[in-house]
């Protein structure tokens, strides 16, 4: 089993069936409300945007997508959120999966600080202890057998891929493709693929990386000329402004609308079967992370999904489930 942290082979890539085309998917970290600004804390967080999924929910049915909501421990233990999500799941209007963030996620045996809030960074028995833990809870408390994975802060390590497989884990995107978080403790996923990929020889486990691309004259160059520009932050905005190059990730959250058309123009160019798109289920109520912080932002939120699926209308990019992408890759 190949650790997610390592990039893969060209030979690791997945094949789709022929009338696959090309799709995407709708993926909801669905966690708990904390101050983003200030160090992670075990405690303190709050779950009062936790009644905004229901409006979401009918929303994304309204236009024919069924989000992926990745829960975290403390909203798989509201009672509130099981009785929004349960009925849609049920009925395949939805799909749950499982996220951790390992400092809110019992059992408590490690400090918490960020090389901690990466949970692949933990000793593996706790690691898979939280998992789980979380893993139960979810199936005991929204009536589901989650299918699907990611590592909050997308904190992976060595042992990560097998623990997935052993815990009957069929999916894994903890992956952000273009991203590098080493320098906080975390993992380098910048020379990562934006297609999806095996995990094992076995083809037990499959990686769904969050979609990212350079835009830009420079494109190409894209992945060795923008890391060296961290120490000039302001050089990236003039890249971007000039057309030369920008890093543009699939989600409503600090990318404007017609980024993110950039963005997904780019992807489908270059051949990539399912893009990936995902935002923070705070962001549903205002005031609890830093893209939404009125209600102007929030039906700004709200017109940027409308208006990106009727893109991907005219583009026919149909949006599927986790079931329709596992009956479309070859095994």
């Amino acid at each position: 089993m190949r650790p997610i942290t390592e990039i893969p082979s060209v030979t690791d890539r997945a094949e789709f069936h022929e009338g696959f085309g090309q799709r995407f998917i709708l993926t909801v970290d669905t966690e708990e409300e904390f101050d983003w600004s200030r160090p992670i804390r075990r405690e303190g967080y709050g779950l009062e945007h936790i009644p905004r999924l229901a409006k979401f929910q009918q929303f994304c049915e309204h236009e024919g997508v069924a989000p992926i909501y990745l829960v975290d421990y403390p909203v798989a233990t509201s009672a509130l959120a099981a009785e929004i999500l349960r009925e849609p799941v049920a009925q395949g209007r939805a799909e749950v999966g499982i996220q951790l963030h390992p400092w809110v996620n019992p059992p408590f045996d490690e400090d918490v600080n960020e090389h901690n809030s990466f949970a692949g960074n933990l000793p593996p028995e706790l690691e898979r202890a939280k998992f789980s833990r979380l893993r139960e809870t979810i199936e005991a408390n929204f009536q589901t057998i989650p299918r699907v994975y990611r590592a909050g802060r997308y904190g992976t390590g060595r042992g990560t891929a097998e623990m997935l497989r052993d815990g009957g884990i069929a999916m894994d995107s903890s992956v952000r493709a273009k991203f590098d978080y080493s320098a906080e403790g975390g993992v380098d996923y910048r020379g990562h693929p934006l297609e999806p990929y095996w995990l094992d020889p076995e083809h037990t486990v499959l990686e769904l990386p969050l979609t990212t691309v350079f835009w830009g004259v420079l494109r190409r160059q894209g992945e060795r000329l923008y890391p060296l520009m961290w120490r000039l932050p302001a050089m990236r905005g003039v890249l971007a402004r000039l057309g030369l190059l920008e890093r543009i990730p699939l989600t409503p959250e600090g990318v404007s609308f017609d980024e993110a058309i950039r963005g997904i123009d780019m992807a489908l160019d270059d051949g990539v079967p399912l893009l990936n798109f995902s935002f923070h289920s705070p962001s549903l109520r205002p005031g609890h992370t830093p893209y939404v912080r009125d209600d102007a932002d929030l039906e700004h939120l709200y017109d940027w999904w409308r208006r990106i699926f009727a893109y991907l209308g005219r583009r026919e990019v149909k949006p599927c489930s986790l079931k329709d992408v596992m009956a479309g890759v070859k095994v």
